[in-house]
């Protein structure tokens, strides 16, 4: 079976990607990250979805991202509530500096103990947020990086970034996952979730998420603040 390093934040989408890369027959080796950002409620949501979903190992890599600060996830910004899109002409402050290219990063350096050749990311294109770091044009590029840039590469590996959900809407990740198996009352997506991890419903992620379970024509499984 081939092995593959999944990045799993604990949210919707990366719940699903594990399992497509499950499905996909792929022996999965799941990587979250603890950065410094506001909670770990995220990090139990992980631990939940990859027992759930059989992933081969877990682990998590603690590096410290509140030493740049400059996001609302990293820093002691407010996060943006009932914000109106403009369209995506402007990242908003969750934006973390860099942080994809640091995850696919370590990401390429397990998949190199590992003898692996294949990293899948949630990143979507679509409905998400307007981060810059989950365009077709910066996997890619990553992927071109990753053959350049490492021994495995050099002497004959072909590195794969797969990012399955890229082109994908909420409501057709939603119905992916839980075609694959995906419970979604064990994710977590909130950015400022209250201390139980109840979700604000009102940030970014949260109007996405429930945006797409009502497109779906779907009931979100998780707890919302005065929901």
């Amino acid at each position: 079976m081939k092995r593959a390093v999944v990045l799993l934040s604990g949210g919707l989408d990366s719940a699903t990607t594990l399992a497509v890369s499950i499905r996909e027959g792929f022996e999965a080796y799941a990587l979250s990250f603890e950065y410094g950002q506001r909670h770990c409620i995220e990090l139990q949501a992980a631990r939940r979805v990859a027992e759930s979903l059989g992933a081969r190992e877990h682990r998590i890599a603690n590096i410290d991202l509140r030493i740049f600060g400059g996001s609302a996830l990293t820093g002691d910004i407010a996060v943006p509530k009932n914000r109106k899109s403009d369209g995506g002409s402007e990242i908003p402050i969750t934006y973390v500096p860099a942080r994809n290219t640091i995850f696919l990063s370590y990401a390429l350096a397990w998949c190199e103990v590992l003898g692996a050749a294949d990293i899948f990311i949630g990143a979507n294109a679509i409905d998400y947020s307007g981060y810059p770091d989950c365009r077709p044009e910066f996997i890619s590029a990553f992927e071109r990086m990753a053959n350049l840039a490492t021994k495995a590469g050099v002497e004959g590996t072909r590195f794969t970034i797969h990012a399955p959900l890229l082109s994908m809407s909420k409501a057709e990740i939603i119905r992916k996952g839980l075609e694959l198996g995906v419970d979604f009352s064990l994710t977590h997506s909130c950015y400022d979730p209250a201390t139980d991890g109840v979700a604000c419903g009102e940030c970014d992620s949260c109007r996405l998420r429930l945006e797409g379970f009502r497109a779906a024509g779907l009931v979100d499984p998780i707890r919302y603040a005065g929901r």
